[in-house]
C-alpha cells in the first residue's frame, strides 16, 4: 500500500472522503514569540489501497519527530475499504486527517512519518525557525552586552 501524500496544515478534515485544507501545503513554521512555543497544526495522508487489499483492516500510523527521532506526537487508526459494485481490479484512495497541539521547545528540523501495518511508507519534513522578531531581539541583547 502507497502513502500518496503527507500534508502539513492549519487545519484540515476529511468529510466523505474529499480532503478540506485550511492553510495546507507549508513547510516552516517560522516563531516570533520565542522558545518553546505551542502550535496548533494538522496532517492530511492519502492511501492508495490496491484492489487486492481492499475488505481487510488496516492499520495505520502518522507520528511527528524530532530529526533524531523523539516523538512530539503520533495518531493511529484502522481502516477497511470496500469493493463498490461496478468498480473491478481498482485501487482506492482513503484520506486521513488529523489535528496536534505541538510544543516547540527550538529551532530544527522535524518530520511527519506515515506507516501502515508498521511499515514505513512516507516521510515528510518541515522546519521551525526564528522569524524577525526573535532575531532582532536577540542581537539586540548581545550589541547590549
Amino acid at each position: 500500500m502507497d502513502v500518496e501524500w503527507l500534508i502539513l496544515a492549519d487545519a484540515a478534515q476529511v468529510v466523505g472522503n474529499k480532503l478540506y485544507l485550511l492553510g495546507g501545503g507549508w513547510e516552516t513554521l517560522t516563531v516570533n514569540s520565542g522558545f518553546p512555543v505551542e502550535q496548533q497544526c494538522a496532517v492530511a495522508a492519502s492511501f492508495k489501497v490496491p484492489w487486492q487489499e481492499t475488505n481487510q483492516r488496516h492499520n495505520v500510523e502518522i507520528e511527528i519527530a524530532t530529526e533524531d527521532g523523539s516523538s512530539l506526537a503520533k495518531l493511529q487508526g484502522q481502516f477497511e475499504v470496500g469493493r463498490p459494485p461496478g468498480l473491478r481490479g481498482q485501487e482506492q484512495r482513503v484520506q486521513f486527517a488529523g489535528g496536534f497541539g505541538l510544543r516547540f521547545d527550538a529551532p530544527g528540523t522535524y518530520v511527519i512519518v506515515a506507516r501502515v501495518e508498521g511499515q514505513e511508507g512516507g516521510r515528510v519534513h518541515f522546519n521551525v525557525v526564528p522569524g524577525p522578531l526573535l532575531v532582532t531581539s536577540k542581537q539586540q541583547r548581545e550589541d547590549e552586552s
